[in-house]
């Protein structure tokens, strides 16, 4: 949900409502915390949230919000930026909330509080901001924004509840094969499989639209309201996306469902909200969109900003399928449909156009193909002494030529092998077939943009064909983000990079799902911390950016480069510690194998070893955390045969069940007095608040460094290497410290606490960069114990 663009802003603050100054202002922050505090029930004051609750006041209290203001003191910044790092236990959202919050109400602007996770978002709009509104003695109102594509569009969905045939289109999928010759065996063995795969289809659609027909009838009851996760069961993304809203296939107000919309109802409320909680995602993608607030107009917290650099990298990541191309068959038919209707004659031939690009596709999947096929890991991935062999010349569907492959075990997903263009450079010889690409794509993404002018024009000057203007619009909408993310793909990978300038990292990923092969190309900028400097930090004015793990091997500086706020004289950084007492309350115990992590089979094999003996002594919660999927399937391999069987019982894994109901069984084991583990990876390591009995154990299978075959890290390390520079200090070590920082918090979160953090990587100890990382971590009391079991203090 986001703001309407067209609703009013908030009315100017009258002068006599402002504070009279930065001291005036600062005052009436730490005032409202300190009734927070003395008001709130239960609450109780705790010394590092008032630190950070006076470092935020003193911080913002010079700011003056609006587009070109400048401060009214001569000498005091126009921006403020507090950088928090809060131990687990500071209260770090009571300390923002309670300050910025009611400067924001003093000058009658609006906040944006935006988080990582779904479960921050819930704890603040369940409990946080209802008990604040309650303490403070002025009210505010406070909603949380979700994206439009959470929300059903009733257009779509009484369109496709009908049954309507003409709406096929939105469930037609790239199932079908084509033949990779055209002998009469192969013609006739494609021509089932079309037919199999019609029939599917025709299957799919009939069970979709008695679903369909179920949701339209909740909402004339009224017994939802169009957001998904409103639902008792959260739908699939395959019934979901056919009827979710979308910017593409939207035209607003000139929808004859615009007034009965659960999207825009959303919005109506967000826009009379003071406060608004949101994800990164959504506000960074909305940025310049009018969605929300402008930033230059708003005070803006940013809790969980540790992933603000991955979020923005993630923004501006483009991709393009270069397997699935029946959507270009469809796509003349879809623009012939609306430019007849509108007695419009396109100035191109968009059958040639499209006929082109679908060619170019097949041939950059065949050259992509090639190159791929010859690696050992597609190799290894297939099972295959011979490479999969495309249709000749790249015609038909890309994927025609591909012969079927399974996957390495009955049930388990193979991750794609992924194949990196060092310094983004491409083949020279694939440059033509990627131009040939790009200029199709524009000249087609020109035409649907010109139609898509005029039907909001149309619907706009004749409201009686709304209904049909809507309709035809949204059968281009269901079209126009392949070719969007086509066009946008193949610009970014005919970009060469300015001298002095980081290139772009370009890769391929390939693999198998369904049985089928999968191809697509990305491209990405490598430096998160310019983009966020360019697209957001020029504009904001005062914000809050606060985390648990904000600092990592013992300093702020690798978060404020990857987060774009180094060298801002606006920012103020200061880490304020936790209330527990983590040398009494927890031990750290790394663990010294005999063998090498970097021997990753005797290391694996001994690591497990000593990891069953350690669980057999579990009592209540335990969370153990692997690096790698295939590391957590030896584990649970040895649980199902031999010595360790009978803690087979006791343990929920990641993937067998989704989180929340893992985490319910969980709890119910440990209530009953059972032992319950539960074994997860990198998601389990950060967000998990397991407090009490439900974790009394941490165990750390090895020190949590990022995948190898990452081709976004890879191409940094690489940039960084020809600038002489080392990319292991400067990126590696700091990025897995953050993340060790993460996974050790998993143990204690309250002040009651008690738990033990075993690690067996005892290059925590062992190397330089290991002593980094553990300068970063909570003060715990280290111990070490050697191979034979014996622990020392340290």
């Amino acid at each position: 949900m986001t703001q309407s663009a067209e609703s009013p802003e908030a009315p100017p603050a009258e002068p006599d409502v402002l504070p009279g100054g930065p001291l005036a202002r600062e005052a009436l922050a730490l005032a409202a915390f300190d009734h927070m505090v003395s008001h709130a029930p239960g609450f109780r004051a705790r010394p590092g949230q008032r630190e950070m609750a006076a470092l935020i006041a003193h911080t913002l209290s010079g700011v003056s919000l609006g587009d070109g203001s400048v401060s009214a003191e001569a000498g005091l910044p126009e921006r403020g930026i507090a950088v928090v790092q809060a131990g687990t236990g500071v209260g770090k959202s009571a300390a923002y909330a309670s300050t910025v919050i009611p400067l924001a109400l003093a000058q009658q602007k609006r906040v944006i509080i935006s988080t990582a996770t779904v479960a921050l978002q819930e704890q603040l709009i369940a409990k946080d901001l209802p008990a604040l509104a309650a303490a403070l003695p002025e009210p505010f109102t406070f909603a949380l924004a979700k994206g439009r594509g959470r929300y059903v569009c009733r257009l779509k969905l009484d369109q496709l509840s009908g049954g309507d045939a003409a709406s096929a289109d939105l469930f037609e999928s790239d199932d079908a094969l084509g033949a990779a010759d055209a002998s009469p065996a192969a013609v006739a063995a494609s021509t089932v499989a079309n037919a199999a795969a019609s029939a599917r289809a025709a299957e799919r659609w009939s069970e979709r639209a008695q679903q369909y027909a179920q949701w339209t009838a909740s909402l004339d009851a009224g017994s939802w309201d169009g957001d998904r996760d409103r639902l008792d069961e959260p739908p699939e993304g395959e019934l979901w996306g056919p009827v979710a809203a979308e910017r593409h296939t939207c035209t607003a107000r000139h929808c004859p469902s615009y007034n009965s919309c659960s999207y825009y109802q959303a919005r109506a409320r967000l826009a009379q909200s003071q406060v608004i909680v949101v994800n990164h995602d959504l506000l960074l993608s909305t940025l310049g969109l009018h969605a929300l607030p402008a930033p230059e107009d708003c005070y803006l917290v940013f809790d969980e900003a540790h992933h603000l650099g991955a979020v923005a990298q993630g923004q501006f990541t483009e991709s393009m399928d270069l397997m699935r191309s029946q959507w270009l068959d469809r796509l003349p038919r879809a623009v012939d449909e609306v430019a007849g209707a509108l007695q419009h004659t396109p100035g191109v031939d968009v059958a040639t156009l499209a006929r082109e690009l679908k060619t170019a596709q097949g041939e950059l999947a065949r050259l992509a193909m090639a190159r791929i096929g010859a690696l050992p890991e597609w190799l290894a991935l297939t099972g295959r002494g011979r490479t999969p062999e495309p249709a000749e010349g790249g015609r038909g569907s890309a994927r025609g030529g591909f012969r079927q492959a399974a996957p390495p075990e009955r049930g388990y997903q193979a991750p794609p092998v992924v194949d990196r263009f060092e310094g983004g450079a491409l083949p020279p010889e694939w440059l033509e077939t990627v131009a040939q690409l790009h200029s199709r794509a524009s000249a087609l993404l020109k035409v649907m943009e010109a139609l898509a002018t005029q039907l909001k024009a149309n619907a706009r000057d004749n409201p009686g064909d709304a209904a049909r203007c809507a309709k035809l619009y949204s059968r281009l909408g269901v079209l126009a983000p392949r070719l969007q993310h086509a066009q946008a793909t193949a610009e970014l990978w005919l970009q060469d990079p300015a001298a002095g300038q980081a290139p772009l990292a370009k890769w391929l990923e390939a693999g198998i799902q369904h049985g089928l092969v999968t191809l697509t190309a990305h491209a990405c900028p490598l430096q998160p911390g310019s983009l966020l400097r360019n697209q957001l930090w020029n504009k904001v004015r005062a914000a809050v950016v606060t985390s648990a793990s904000l600092v990592t091997c013992g300093g702020f500086e690798h978060f404020l480069h990857e987060s774009g706020l180094a060298y801002d004289d606006a920012v103020v950084a200061r880490e304020v510690q936790s209330p527990f007492d983590h040398a009494r309350q927890g031990r750290l115990v790394v663990v010294q194998t005999r063998a090498d992590p970097k021997d990753v089979e005797a290391y694996t094999r001994e690591m497990l070893d000593a990891l069953m003996s350690d669980l057999a002594a579990v009592q209540r919660g335990a969370l153990v955390l692997f690096t790698s999927r295939a590391q957590m399937r030896r584990a649970q391999e040895l649980l199902e045969r031999g010595l360790h069987s009978d803690l087979r019982g006791a343990v929920l894994a990641q993937g067998e069940a989704s989180r929340t109901q893992l985490l319910r069984r969980h709890t119910e084991r440990v209530q009953a007095g059972e032992p319950s583990i539960l074994f997860g990876l990198q998601s389990f390591g950060e967000g998990l608040d397991l407090p009490g009995e439900l974790c009394e154990w941490v165990f750390i299978t090895k020190l949590p460094f990022a995948s190898p075959s990452d081709p976004v890290g890879q191409a940094r390390a690489d940039w960084l290497k020809a600038q002489g520079r080392d990319p292991f200090s400067e990126l590696v070590v700091p990025a897995t410290g953050a993340r060790l920082l993460q996974w050790t918090g998993r143990a204690l979160r309250s002040e009651t606490d008690e738990a033990v953090v075993v690690c067996y990587d005892a290059r925590l100890l062992r190397q330089n960069y290991g002593r980094r990382m553990l300068k970063g971590l909570p003060p715990y009391k280290l111990q070490r114990r050697d191979a034979y079991g014996v622990t020392t203090d340290l």
